[in-house]
C-alpha cells in the first residue's frame, strides 16, 4: 500500500504535503483531517480499513509534518484558513467523503458549513461542541506549556490526560513526537487553545445549522474530554446526524486496542458504504454496529 505524494499550493501561497492512496475497488474518495499537533502518520490504522474500499487523501497542515518545510510559519493559521485549505483539497482530489479526528473536527465543521457540493457524507471522530470541565482543565494546563515550549511536560500531560487509555508503546511514540516539534508548532496550538478558552463553550455550534451534509459522530465511552453525551448536543443544530459510541475506548479510539479498532472500522464503513460486505449492518438501519452503539435521531 504505497501513497502518491504531492505538494499543493493553497490560499495563494500556503503549501501542503499530501498523500494519496488509490483503492483497488473505490466506493469513493475520503479526505482525512488530522487532530492538533498530529501528522498524517496518526491515520495509519485508519488507512488500513479505508483503503481497500476508498481512495484516501491525507495531508499535513502548512505548519506541521512534511508541509512545514515549504512554509515560512511566521504567523499562526486560523481555523477558518484551515477550512479553506480543506475545501480546496476537496475540489482538487474530488473527495466525496470527509473524516476528521479530534481538533480536526473544528476546521472540518467550518468547511462543511460552506456546503461543499461534492461531500456526500462525513464522519467526525472524538469531537464535541462543548468544552467540559475535563477538557478545560487540560487546555488550561497545556497553554502555558505550549507558550513556553515545555516539551517534556507537554508530552507527559498529553499521555496522562487524553492519551490515558493508549497502550504504552503508543504513549512512547506520542511522547517522542511531541518533544520533537518545532517552536512554531507549539505556538500554533497555543493560538487555537487561547481562542477556545476565551470564547463561549458552545463556540463549535456556531454555524452548524448551515451544515446539510449527513454526519456520523463517533466517541469512546471512556473519553472524559469529548464524551458521547457532549457530542450529542450537535443534534440540536445539525439536521442529519447520527452517533456511535465505541465501547472500552477513550479519546484515541482505534489506536487504543484491536477491539476499539474493529468497532471504529465497522461503524465507519457501515455508515459510509452500507452496501459493503464488511460484516457490519448499515448504520442507518440498526442500533448496534460491531459493538459500537449508534443512536439514530429524527431528521
Amino acid at each position: 500500500m504505497k501513497a502518491e505524494h504531492d505538494v499543493v499550493e493553497t490560499l495563494g501561497g500556503l503549501r501542503v504535503h499530501t498523500h494519496y492512496y488509490s483503492s483497488p475497488a473505490p466506493q469513493g474518495t475520503v479526505i482525512l483531517v488530522n487532530g492538533s499537533l498530529a501528522t498524517t502518520a496518526a491515520f495509519a490504522q485508519t488507512v488500513r480499513y479505508l483503503q481497500p474500499h476508498f481512495n484516501v487523501v491525507l495531508f499535513d497542515e502548512p505548519y506541521a509534518g512534511q508541509s512545514k518545510q515549504y512554509n515560512s510559519n511566521r504567523r499562526p493559521i486560523t481555523k477558518e484558513q484551515e477550512a479553506s485549505i480543506l475545501l480546496e483539497l476537496i475540489e482538487r482530489y474530488r473527495a466525496d467523503h470527509l473524516m476528521s479526528f479530534s481538533w480536526g473536527g473544528a476546521s472540518a465543521l467550518l468547511a462543511l458549513a460552506q456546503r461543499p457540493a461534492r461531500i456526500r457524507k462525513a464522519v467526525v471522530l472524538a469531537f464535541s461542541p462543548l468544552i467540559n470541565s475535563a477538557m478545560r482543565d487540560y487546555l488550561e494546563r497545556g497553554i502555558d506549556l505550549l507558550v513556553n515550549c515545555e516539551r517534556r511536560e507537554l508530552g507527559e500531560l498529553l499521555n496522562s490526560t487524553i492519551g490515558e487509555h493508549l497502550p504504552s508503546l503508543v504513549k512512547r511514540f506520542n511522547f517522542r513526537h511531541i518533544v520533537s516539534l518545532d517552536e512554531h508548532e507549539y505556538h500554533q496550538m497555543a493560538f487555537h487553545v487561547s481562542q477556545v478558552l476565551t470564547q463561549d463553550t458552545r463556540c463549535y455550534l456556531r454555524g452548524s445549522a448551515d451544515i446539510d451534509t449527513p454526519i456520523l459522530f463517533i466517541n469512546g465511552d471512556l473519553d472524559r474530554y469529548t464524551s458521547p453525551e457532549d457530542a450529542r448536543h450537535f443534534n440540536r443544530y445539525i439536521r442529519h446526524c447520527r452517533f456511535a459510541t465505541v465501547r472500552g475506548a477513550g479519546h484515541f479510539l482505534d489506536m487504543e486496542s484491536r477491539e476499539a479498532w474493529a468497532q471504529t472500522r465497522d461503524a465507519v464503513l457501515g455508515y459510509l458504504a452500507p452496501s459493503l460486505d464488511t460484516g457490519a449492518e448499515p448504520a442507518e438501519r440498526i442500533s448496534s454496529i460491531g459493538g459500537a452503539r449508534v443512536v439514530p435521531l429524527p431528521v
